[in-house]
């Protein structure tokens, strides 16, 4: 059955001038996101598509589609650019995939924050912040495609973390303008904690229009590779560069062997069978993170300056994050990965224990950030060799049994990645002030489930 025969129908007959996209191949590959990451999801998700995407470029044109949805019971999936990782822009109940990549202006820049739609680019904001000598808190390494909504609705933190933590973490994002799914759409601005009470939810209890976001001074940031023979002296000289409060600095990424085997773009840096600390720091910066270099005995193998990484546009940025793990797959697609968090203090030692614990099957790529304290630790998105989910399972628990926290990244519902716990009651309470009818990402949320399209018009 093809969109127009379906329940779409009416929509499309409805709102005949908005850009629909009813191309089933197109409509696919727009209903997905990289959750191929996981074998788990990968199996779990597989044939779950919209019926139709629809790509507006304006309010009106957003309202107009949540209006006709509402009236005719039909599931919404919002979108950015699918750069998520949870499956969480698939559709389980068919419906309409909102991909608002279209409507993406920057509204305005200030000192210390900028406004912006929800569909904007993260490298495109960037673009209008920097004039004014301000970037970004933190990104994504997807950042060249990612929008600025995506991140909000999945994401958790990024290149500029080790400052500022969380995009989750107060102060970081200060409001953003939602709309109820309703047959009469209404539009609410949201500040402050009564905003973070939609982010990192998938979509699933809100439509975010605007966002007004918090902004970092901007330098000209100093890329490097430093290479080490041995395990701990690199991690330490990872910790110890994180924690060095004199040294300017965006990003700090730790790569045990074999990691930087797998990096195949950077292999003319990275000897065979090494550890690896990736860093940006700014260039004012670059003496003392060579003294730091010398004294754990590192090598630097890769250096690139502000100006040349924009001459050459390649940034060792988009081999961070879940770039890693992106990186790994092209060369063994048999990998999958975990994502875990570290007690701030004791994340040193006990990244160590689980290395002599789990070497050679979970390979610990760390990230060092600080927490929503304020505490420097590391978030580990440690890449494994996948044999079973029987033993996926077993190794998040390994983690768990030994404090590690483990945010699941092979499922498929908002609380069991989260912490397995229920949502705060005022979380559910935002879901049913703008999503009544339960008409967004349906399945997604433990107490929404995906419901036959019948019931779904009928309540």
């Amino acid at each position: 059955m093809n969109a127009q025969e379906s329940s779409i129908g009416p929509l499309l007959l409805e709102l005949p001038d908005l850009d629909w996209i009813t191309d089933e191949g197109r409509v696919v590959r727009l209903s997905q996101d990289f959750s191929w990451f996981s074998p788990v999801l990968k199996r779990q998700l597989e044939g779950k598509h919209a019926e139709v995407v629809v790509r507006p470029r304006s309010e009106d044109e957003i309202r107009a589609v949540v209006g006709a949805c509402a009236r005719h019971g039909v599931p919404i999936t919002v979108r950015g650019s699918g750069t998520g990782n949870y499956g969480q822009t698939t559709p389980l109940a068919g419906g309409v995939v909102l991909d608002m990549t279209g409507y993406n202006a920057c509204l305005w820049v200030q000192p210390g924050v900028a406004r912006a739609q929800a569909g904007i680019r993260l490298g495109e904001l960037e673009k209008q912040t920097r004039p004014s000598g301000q970037e970004m808190r933190c990104v994504p390494s997807t950042y060249r495609s990612a929008t600025l909504g995506g991140l909000f609705g999945g994401g958790f933190g990024g290149v500029g973390s080790i400052n500022y933590g969380p995009l989750g973490a107060p102060g970081n994002v200060l409001g953003i303008r939602a709309m109820t799914i309703e047959a009469e759409p209404q539009v609410v601005e949201l500040r402050g904690a009564e905003a973070m009470r939609m982010h990192h939810l998938w979509g699933t209890n809100g439509l975010v229009l605007e966002l007004e976001v918090a902004l970092a001074p901007a330098h000209p940031w100093l890329e490097t590779l430093v290479t080490f023979s041995d395990f701990e002296g690199a991690l330490n000289f990872a910790d110890r560069l994180a924690n060095a409060p004199g040294i300017v600095k965006r990003e700090v990424s730790f790569y045990a062997a074999p990691i930087s085997d797998h990096l195949a773009q950077l292999a003319a840096h990275l000897p065979k069978g090494c550890h690896t600390v990736l860093s940006l720091v700014a260039e004012a910066s670059e003496p003392a993170l060579l003294q730091l270099v010398e004294s754990f005995g590192g090598t630097v193998s890769y250096r690139k300056t502000a100006a040349e990484v924009q001459k050459s546009n390649r940034t060792l940025m988009e081999f961070t994050w879940n770039h890693t793990t992106l990186h790994a797959l092209k060369v063994d697609p048999t990998l999958t990965y975990l994502q875990s968090g570290f007690v701030p203090g004791r994340h040193v030692a006990q990244v160590i224990e689980m290395e002599k614990l789990l070497g050679g099957e979970v390979m610990m790529h760390l990230e060092f950030i600080r927490n929503v304290a304020g505490l420097m630790t590391c978030s580990g998105l440690q890449l494994v060799r996948f044999s079973t989910e029987e033993r996926l399972q077993e190794i998040m628990q390994i983690h768990r049994e030994h404090e590690v926290h483990i945010n699941n990244p092979h499922v498929n519902i908002v609380e069991d990645g989260k912490a397995g716990g229920p949502l705060p009651p005022e979380v559910i309470a935002v879901k049913r002030r703008f999503d009544p009818l339960g008409l967004l990402n349906p399945g997604k949320l433990r107490d929404w489930p995906v419901k036959p399209r019948a019931a779904a018009v009928a309540a």
